[in-house]
């Protein structure tokens, strides 16, 4: 039987090699016949977390590298699994945008009928590429993506993140300022702009919301390459608050709902399930809880009881972030990530000593969202920007508003992601007095705290509890979120070992160039 298979698989690999050039270099999996609709859809759907990413990288390594969670044991050490999970995701989306990049050029019609969908599609790009590169640094990107057109791009050289950002922060203003948001209207020629319609599940081809996600992109990347090229960045930040461009306001965050895009969230289950060892930190815990009491009355923050639960026995028990030389901590167990809970909810298992973070928010397939870009961060990045006379005047009670307007977002926000999820028993609800009473707070009050810079960042990093590779980016730019310990030396991620495999001379040179494949490397934008 085994002769018979290689003998059928060398005939079929001599019929190959026999057909015309054009057949043989044509992509099986994105077949000229797929329309330009299906090819953008698959684009979209590609935004969703890997499962993989989510067990060894979210998990493992940048909850504990943010704080924002705290792991209880390191028992899981092959990270490889989930940075070429990351990696590959990226590029097998690349390869679609590369077609369909191809198609726009040769459409036979007026280029300006496409200028809605190719903004659309430099969004993802800006989207997915900022993404990578945020985490690896350099990247192969110019030349990335284009094996399907000529045999010379198959192993593409590095690309400075420098020079990814400035071209991508070039883009999105150009979706920006192109995006044609009126329905009714025509191209110079005449012609209807293009619309994918209701294959684009992101926004239903809602263009001012395209054009939103635009500017919101802009306004988030060039603030976070402020600290090293404020000349370029500057004049972004400028542009968009001095002329008050759309950005993403409250109740339009950036959002893959599942139900609503067609897919079932059965990752993000799973990856606490069978990870097992996150829990609340207690550096989260004393933003939330400043005097620490275990019955939970000393909570100010109405956001805890959306992000955490008690332990077992019913306290608010966080885990040590860093434990102190010389002291133990109980072994934690349980079961807090079960799916017994679904029948049992208050069962996480005796073990179960430390707080875990909230079930339904973990355990929900329809509803939870995976988060791209929330209108909290928005505020705080205006807040931030006000604060340091970054693109407009220093105006510390602009600041105060916006960041005042931040943390109204954001427990509305997350408020909101409780009551709309299905399967959320006694889902909890709040009111703007309870919003204001939060935000004026002694313990977080901008003003009565002398404006502090850091205040901003502690409520954008508490705002990214389920964006943990954006409170990572956060706090590599800043060094300023809340933390103990040590100072953070986790900057990068290294490249998968299929680099070095397929691509190792460009891999080499690019090794070469930065000093190492380390972690403690810093990415371009770190100062």
């Amino acid at each position: 039987m085994k002769k018979r298979l290689l003998f059928f698989a060398f005939s079929l690999l001599f019929v190959a090699c026999e057909k015309d050039f054009e057949d043989i270099n044509k992509n099986p999996y994105n077949p000229t016949t797929t329309s330009m609709e299906a090819l953008f859809n698959g684009i979209v759907g590609s935004l969703q977390l890997g499962w993989n990413e989510q067990f060894y990288v979210h998990n493992e390594k940048l909850y504990e590298a943010t704080q924002l969670g705290a792991l209880t044991a390191h028992a899981w050490l092959n990270t490889a699994i989930g940075l070429d999970e990351t990696w590959n995701r990226y590029y097998d989306a690349l390869k679609n945008i590369r077609e369909l990049e191809s198609r726009f050029d040769a459409y036979p019609g007026e280029q300006a009928e496409l200028n809605n969908v190719r903004a659309m599609l430099k969004v993802l790009l800006a989207y997915k590429t900022f993404y990578v590169t945020d985490q690896f640094g350099d990247i192969p990107f110019f030349d990335a993506g284009k094996g399907i057109q000529d045999i010379k791009y198959l192993r593409p050289k590095y690309d400075s993140q420098e020079a990814i950002y400035k071209f991508l922060l070039d883009e999105l203003q150009w979706a920006a300022e192109n995006i044609e948001i009126n329905p009714a209207a025509t191209t110079p020629g005449g012609k209807p702009y293009y619309s994918f319609g209701a294959f684009d599940a992101l926004f239903g081809s809602d263009m001012n919301k395209w054009r939103r996600f635009a500017n919101s992109l802009r306004l988030r990347h060039a603030m976070r390459m402020v600290e090293k090229d404020r000349a370029f960045a500057e004049p972004i930040i400028a542009d968009i608050l001095t002329n008050q461009l759309p950005i993403i306001r409250k109740g339009e965050e950036v959002l893959l709902v599942p139900q609503k895009m067609g897919f079932d969230k059965l990752s993000t289950h799973w990856s606490f399930r069978e990870h097992r060892n996150l829990r609340l930190g207690t550096t989260l815990w004393k933003m939330l809880s400043p005097n620490n009491k275990p019955d939970g009355s000393g909570i100010i923050d109405p956001r805890t009881y959306i992000f955490a639960e008690t332990n077992n026995a019913g306290q608010w028990a966080p885990y040590p972030n860093v434990i102190p030389p010389g002291e133990t901590v109980p072994v934690e167990g349980g079961v807090p990530y079960g799916g017994q809970r679904d029948v049992n909810f208050d069962f996480k298992g005796a073990s179960c000593v430390f707080s875990p973070f909230h079930y339904y928010l973990i355990r929900d397939e329809k509803d939870v969202p995976e988060i791209l870009l929330t209108a909290a961060e928005m505020h705080f990045l205006k807040a931030e920007a006000y604060k340091r006379g970054i693109g407009v005047p220093a105006d510390d009670f602009q600041a105060e508003i916006e960041y005042n307007d931040g943390i109204s977002a954001s427990i509305s926000f997350w408020y909101g992601v409780a009551q709309k999820c299905g399967i959320w028993q006694n889902a909890p609800t709040i009111d703007q007095t309870q919003i204001f009473q939060y935000i004026f707070n002694p313990a977080v009050s901008f003003g009565a705290n002398g404006f502090k810079l850091e205040f901003i960042y502690a409520q954008q990093w508490l705002d990214m509890f389920r964006q943990p590779w954006e409170a990572w980016a956060l706090a590599r730019r800043t060094g300023k979120t809340p933390r103990e310990g040590d100072p953070l030396q986790y900057f990068r991620l290294v490249y998968p070992a299929g680099e070095a495999a397929y691509n190792g001379d460009n891999w080499q040179a690019q090794i070469g160039r930065m000093g190492g494949d380390r972690n403690n490397v810093k990415v371009w934008w770190m100062i």
